[in-house]
């Protein structure tokens, strides 16, 4: 149990160091104001990619794992 939320610690402190490092970029690449303004149809595409490829990414994960645990992987021994 304390090995899980060393774990969970460390990657919440990843993940803000990261979200930290990303902000103080973007604000730096023009003097403190944002580089760029895109349009509500801009935002509204990057949404939508990242949640259609975060969901590819979990289905074909879901298919490895279904794939493995049904014999799907095993060898043939009829060979």
């Amino acid at each position: 149990m304390k090995g899980i939320f060393v774990a969970i610690v460390v990657m919440g402190a990843l993940l803000a160091a990261s979200v930290w490092v990303s902000v103080s970029v973007w604000t730096s690449m023009d003097g403190g104001e944002i580089a760029f303004s895109m349009s509500w149809h801009g935002w509204l595409a990057l949404f939508l990619g990242v949640v259609f490829t975060t969901a590819l990414g979990i289905g074909l994960m879901m298919l490895v794992f279904h794939s493995s645990r049904s014999g799907h992987d095993d060898l043939d021994d009829d060979v």
